[in-house]
């Protein structure tokens, strides 16, 4: 049951995370305010602009089952059962998810996803404010003031409880640093991105495999697209900031052209209007963001990309967030001062966000490079047939981060374990498919059982 000292909680941001976090207080009682910057989007003029495209996954959907609403989500969503490789000649290698095709991964508009969780969030009750932004906090007096059209002064509203879902660059973080209760950590990459349209086919078809992650991998930098409902994918191409094939290297249509014929000449004719709109198109920062703690006691607290923003790679920040909310949701059935209940999201939260943070950085290595070389295509196809042959007693790192709910942190370190498996059986192996089993098992049960019982993992997800 709510607090009833508190008389309401307000929410600074209205992403998919706040969204969400705010219609899970709302079914228990409280009265949640939320506070977003921007305008609602969803009065928009129909064609307004074009959304990057994000992942969801069994560990970002436990949160949508709470609200009911999993299967509407999903209905919006293309489903991605593995990845498409592209290499430099045309040549085309496919690599599956997970052990069988229910284990997939979801492609989703972030606006769209984000109109229909506002939606969810005012029928459950929850009160949205558009085009209020985070100016200033008192955290001793209890009241935010707000930046608001057509306003010469900010306006201040009171705020009791006060949870932060503003997104890697929160200024709710940020007031909370210059008052130094919360120190921080921001390591961006020497990569940016930009999006790019891989537009429908003339009969309104795809031009590639829907349901993959294709992947044009050239080692410091890579091409990928995931797919959209209306016969459309959304690309993102990955450079270096500086330094040669980069953003600022790339400057003028000419260059822009020879750079995607030397690199990327299979994309050409299934990209749109690529040279404009990689002269246009902004180009977006990759960062970590690292918190500590994540809140005020009973006061403030900071949830998703506000208090451990992640880079891209691994598909996991928006299902890490709503796993937020889950977590948060659960700890509100025990009924805690909210002092307590903050302090307990944290120490349960920060070690499994720096885990996934970690192996998200180490992904996006992965994708760049990885993926087009040869031992480590070796290792996956070894590992392939080891989860479909021994998959009661292994799973690789990714199924266990994508489709299961096993801890990040617990994850991360059987995943360690497991380069190490990978790489005694693939060693002066010529033939993937001759790997040993027998000995793949006793590899298991001598390394990998043991982890299992200490953190009581359940392989059978």
């Amino acid at each position: 049951m709510p607090d009833k000292s508190i008389e309401e909680i307000s929410v600074v941001g209205a992403g998919p995370v706040g969204c969400v976090l705010a219609t899970l207080l709302a079914q228990r009682g409280f009265d949640v305010v939320v506070y977003e910057k921007r305008a609602d989007m969803r009065l928009r003029e129909a064609g307004g602009g074009r959304s990057i495209n994000l992942v969801l996954t069994d560990r970002g959907l436990q949160a949508l089952d709470r609200l009911g609403i999993r299967q509407k989500v999903l209905d919006l969503t293309v489903p991605v059962r593995g990845r498409m490789m592209h290499s430099v000649d045309g040549q085309l290698a496919y690599q599956p998810y997970g052990k069988d095709e229910s284990e997939c991964n979801y492609s989703v508009s972030r606006d769209m996803l984000n109109e229909f969780l506002l939606d969810a969030a005012a029928e459950a009750g929850v009160e949205i404010h558009f085009q209020h932004e985070l100016v200033d906090a008192d955290f001793d007096a209890r009241h935010l003031d707000f930046r608001v059209p057509d306003a010469e002064q900010p306006v201040r509203i009171d705020a009791d409880i006060v949870i932060g879902c503003d997104g890697a660059p929160s200024a709710l973080r940020q007031r909370l640093v210059e008052e130094n209760h919360v120190t921080e950590d921001v390591e961006f990459m020497d990569w940016g991105y930009k999006e790019l349209l891989f537009p429908t086919a003339d009969d309104g078809s795809y031009r590639m495999e829907k349901n993959a992650l294709h992947i044009w991998p050239r080692g410091d930098h890579f091409l990928m697209g995931l797919a959209n409902l209306d016969g459309s994918f959304t690309g993102t191409i990955y450079l270096p900031r500086s330094g040669s094939n980069s953003f600022s290297s790339l400057a003028d249509p000419e260059s822009v052209r020879d750079f995607f014929e030397t690199h990327y000449p299979d994309a050409i004719p299934v990209l749109g209007d690529f040279i404009d709109e990689f002269i246009t198109h902004p180009t977006g920062t990759l960062g970590t963001v690292r918190a500590a703690p994540w809140h005020i006691k009973g006061r403030v607290l900071l949830v998703g990309d506000a208090a451990h923003g992640i880079v891209p790679f691994f598909g996991q920040a928006l299902n890490c967030g709503f796993e937020d909310c889950a977590v948060f949701d659960d700890l509100l059935e025990e009924n805690l001062p909210f002092d307590q209940l903050f302090e307990r999201f944290y120490e349960d939260r920060k070690p499994n966000t720096d885990a996934i943070a970690d192996m998200a950085l180490e992904n996006a290595v992965e994708m760049g490079e990885k993926v087009a070389n040869p031992d480590f295509l070796k290792k996956k196809k070894v590992e392939s047939i080891i989860e479909q042959s021994l998959g009661t007693i292994y799973r690789s790192r990714y199924a266990t981060v994508m489709y299961s709910q096993i801890p990040y942190r617990v994850a991360f370190e059987i995943g360690e374990q497991q380069k190490q498996l990978l790489t005694e059986l693939s060693t002066d192996l010529d033939n993937p498919d001759d790997v040993d089993l027998d000995r793949a098992r006793r590899l298991i049960e001598e390394s990998l059982t043991p982890l299992y019982d200490k953190y009581g993992v359940d392989l059978d997800f």
